[in-house]
């Protein structure tokens, strides 16, 4: 039985439920306040485990949870800019990409300026459980860590992928395994002063970024980049293949057959993944040189290996790499593997389960990120940030936030049998503008 009956339920409030929160309150009044957002954590925050001083967000501030729906938005990231004091700072610092810290900032200030959806923090979901009447699907029961359940005829998921950590280093001792999603909290518990021996696994973004953060964080550490790639490569991002992540790429990539599909997500692959910012491998470069310069070796790489062994002798882990040129291997003796391995691209746990209670053998999703459901149903649930395959791959990123949300509630509209309330716009006078926020 419910302890609580609301008409939709979003789990996670991350960048994608948030923004559907804001376009809830600017669009449908009504509804948010029938709405309940669940966040796990005891604060919102993002990327929280690699909010590192100096990283910056790849992606322009302008694709932030409202502008592309709504310019005039009172949860613009400017207008997060303003009320905190530093709309000039940033307008003088002339960038379009803010620094992580910063987005992550602007996220908090949006989660608290809700006004209408009821944001709850530090409840974490269980598990979901569909409820059938007469044979119909008519809601989902969703299980709180408190042990309160919440029905809703309106279910969306937003909980993000899941981390991916190779199954050989799932069996080594966790204490001495760290994914960049824990880097922050956990690096900040291990004394400063031991010479640990560090391996950094993967060759993207994270995985730099973890390699040069921890040098910092552990002064004396020696830490030894491991990849399978024959080196670190700059992200493919031309002003061409950016068009490919813009909103109406969604459109054409739905509809395209699933041949193109692949062709176009393996073509895109190093616009977003396996790659490096260029900021981020010009730094990495001239430390490795210094490093060089020195003549302390204390930075190491280790190229076109594969891990193909690990386990623990004591207090450390030793990883077997084989070299994809040669065959032969080695010993690489740790005391800390740091993962820059990124997300599982299976579907998230939970959603693996709610499919599999309602009977599905394949998981899809209509344009809309309705997920489909071959049985009689009034209610419905909505798949954020997970649908790469289908909606192209920008959909895991910032770029398509506002236009998604807008999409998703447009259909539970529909679906409802609804329209949207249209916000009074203000005038483009520039002092009426900057009154509204």
């Amino acid at each position: 039985m419910a302890n609580r009956d609301v008409e939709l339920l979003a789990v996670g409030a991350g960048p994608s439920n948030l923004a559907l929160a804001v376009a809830l309150e600017e669009l449908a009044p009504g509804l948010a306040r029938e709405s309940v957002l669940l966040e796990r954590d005891e604060e919102v925050s993002w990327q929280r485990g690699m909010l590192l001083p100096e990283a910056l967000s790849q992606v322009s501030f302008l694709k932030d949870l409202v502008t592309l729906r709504n310019p005039c938005s009172r949860f613009s990231f400017l207008s997060y800019l303003h009320a905190t004091n530093r709309l000039n700072e940033f307008v003088n610092m002339g960038s379009f990409v803010p620094y992580r810290v910063e987005l992550a900032d602007y996220l908090k200030w949006t989660a608290e300026s809700l006004a209408l959806v009821d944001l709850q923090r530090g409840r974490e979901c269980l598990d979901v459980s569909p409820v059938w009447t007469d044979g119909v699907l008519t809601g989902w029961d969703t299980r709180v860590a408190d042990g309160e359940i919440i029905r809703s005829r309106y279910l969306v998921v937003g909980a993000g992928r899941d981390a991916r950590i190779p199954d050989l280093l799932r069996a080594v001792n966790q204490d001495r395994v760290i994914h960049s999603t824990q880097y922050l909290p956990r690096i900040a518990k291990l004394r400063k002063d031991l010479p640990y021996r560090v391996a950094v696994i993967g060759a993207g973004q994270s995985a730099a970024e973890l390699f040069s953060a921890v040098q910092h964080d552990l002064p004396e550490c020696k830490p030894t980049m491991v990849m399978r790639s024959i080196g670190l490569n700059y992200y493919e991002s031309s002003k061409f293949n950016n068009e490919l992540f813009f909103p109406s790429q969604v459109d054409t990539f739905f509809g395209a057959r699933p041949e193109a599909r692949q062709q176009m997500l393996k073509e895109m692959h190093h616009t977003n993944y396996s790659g490096l910012a260029p900021g981020t491998m010009d730094a990495l470069y001239r430390s490795i040189y210094l490093d060089r310069l020195s003549g302390r070796s204390r930075l190491q790489m280790i190229t076109m290996s594969d891990i193909t062994d690990a386990r623990d002798e004591g207090d450390e882990i030793v990883l077997e790499l084989t070299d994809r040129r040669t065959g032969m291997t080695q010993e690489l003796r740790t005391d800390l593997v740091l993962l820059g391995t990124g997300f599982s691209p299976e579907m998230p746990r939970m959603v693996q389960e709610i499919a599999k209670a309602i009977g599905l053998s394949e998981i899809k999703v209509t344009r809309d990120y309705r997920l489909e459901i071959d049985q009689p149903a009034t209610a419905a649930v909505y798949l954020q940030g997970v649908n790469e395959a289908t909606h192209g791959i920008a959909d895991s990123l910032l770029s398509v936030l506002a236009p998604r949300a807008n999409d998703i509630l447009q259909d539970i509209l529909a679906h409802r049998g609804e329209t949207p309330e249209v916000p009074p716009q203000p005038t483009q006078d520039t002092d009426t503008v900057v009154a509204t926020r």
